[in-house]
């Protein structure tokens, strides 16, 4: 099963793809590697998922908003692809939390981004990845990732 069935089967709804707020695009293709920029939790109203881990957000919370940033990203992969099943695999990924000096359990954070892409690309969606904690990130929001991602025409 391809990954816009698979979407589909999991009736995940994608937010709109992002536009680019400053310099920069949301994606790059580079051969056969798609490089998309920071995402943060984009719903499909248009609204951020914004928060503070470790201070009026909980590991819950954090999770849910990095799933949401993956909804986000693969909304973009399909914008710039035409179809998520022109990924072969993730690559890399960088998860950065928006939280206390303190919290220091951001992999369970980012695993939402993760397993999202496992339930998505299955195996496929398993890459390298760093989770680390921000002081502060854009507009308040409570997660932004970035991501690396090998396709095929």
């Amino acid at each position: 099963m391809g990954a816009d069935a698979r979407l589909a089967e999991l009736k995940l709804e994608l937010p709109p793809a992002p536009k680019p707020v400053a310099t920069y695009v949301t994606a790059t293709r580079y051969g056969d590697l798609l490089y998309v920029s920071g995402h943060g939790p984009l719903r499909s109203d248009g609204s951020m998922i914004i928060g503070r881990v470790g201070d009026d957000m909980d590991v819950t919370g954090g999770h849910a908003a990095a799933r949401q940033t993956g909804l986000a990203i693969l909304a973009t992969i399909r914008t710039q692809l035409g179809s998520l099943d022109k990924v072969v695999r993730l690559i890399k990924v960088l998860g950065m939390v928006n939280c206390t000096a303190e919290f220091a359990e951001q992999p369970k954070v980012i695993n939402g981004f993760s397993d999202l892409m496992v339930e998505v690309f299955g195996e496929a969606g398993k890459g390298a990845r760093s989770a680390v904690g921000m002081g502060s990130l854009p507009g308040g929001i409570a997660v932004e990732i970035e991501a690396i991602f090998q396709i095929k025409d």
